[in-house]
């Protein structure tokens, strides 16, 4: 069997998942390919999809700006991507698109493999930002046994709509500003927003003056790997997690997804990171 896979998206054009599917897909001896289907923001996105369909295409992952409005095109959709209310990943079964979020699982699959220890302990955990990749890593980390996550951000409403998605455990929401004065009360701080990345390298979402010791400040922001905010966070003590990780887990959960293989990542992030540093 020949697989054909894709990204949605716009703009799309250097985007590194046929980079990392292609590895997948040599590493499993699957013959396939992985192609880019920029849909600029003029297109008809119905016929668009429609086309996908014909062509049979097994399964394709959506970025940025469709994550939601590709849900009315979808037969239907699995648990966790109802619950975020956005999709990242589709698998045509059948003739039939199945709508998944694979972005917070593949966040904590991430997470977990840098700080392995983390998962036996009841950590405290702020996210600062509240739009569709807040959503999904909070319902991940939700998901997997972490309750205690608070969520800062500019408009307080946005983080309110995060907190009724799950109702387990227990979730403050608060400004950036307040968040600010209490950022020692947690073990893990995730930046969540687009905050950092290239070309506003400069630019940090908080103040991070008030980390306690030892604290993981994780940015999912990978384009510069070493942000503004992790090398302040690194500067003050905090130990860091790369956003570079978190794209590598969410591909492999999507490709088992496709291709029920389960595919090692073995040391896909060092050549990635080489990649991303150019």
């Amino acid at each position: 069997m020949t697989y054909l896979f894709g990204l949605i998206g716009y703009p799309i054009k250097h985007s590194l998942s046929p980079w990392i599917h292609t590895q997948f897909m040599e590493k499993t001896n699957i013959t396939g390919s992985y192609e880019i289907f920029e849909i600029d923001l003029n297109t008809d996105f119905k016929q668009a999809i429609a086309e996908l369909r014909e062509r049979n295409i097994n399964g394709f992952n959506i970025t940025v700006p469709y994550k939601e409005k590709i849900i009315s095109e979808l037969d239907s959709l699995d648990d966790q991507a109802k619950r975020i209310g956005a999709v990242n990943t589709v698998l045509n079964y059948k003739g039939q698109l199945i709508g998944y979020n694979t972005d917070g699982l593949g966040y904590v699959k991430s997470l977990e493999m840098a700080y392995p220890k983390i998962k036996t302990t009841d950590i405290k955990i702020l996210l600062l930002g509240a739009g569709g990749a807040a959503r999904g890593i909070y319902n991940g980390l939700k998901g997997s046994g972490y309750l205690n996550i608070d969520i800062a951000n500019r408009t307080i409403e946005k983080a309110e709509e995060i907190k009724k998605t799950f109702t387990k455990g227990e979730t403050k929401v608060m400004s950036l500003q307040a968040a600010e004065q209490v950022l020692d009360q947690y073990d893990l701080i995730v930046q969540t927003t687009s905050v950092g990345m290239k070309p506003n390298v400069a630019e940090e979402i908080v103040n991070l003056n008030k980390l306690k010791p030892n604290v993981i400040v994780s940015d999912i922001v990978y384009q510069p790997i070493m942000t503004q905010f992790l090398k302040s966070a690194q500067e003050k003590g905090a130990q860091i997690h790369t956003g570079h990780t978190m794209l590598l887990y969410q591909a492999q959960l999507a490709f088992n997804i496709w291709t029920e293989t389960q595919v090692d990542v073995g040391n896909m992030d060092k050549k990635l990171e080489k990649i991303l540093e150019g």
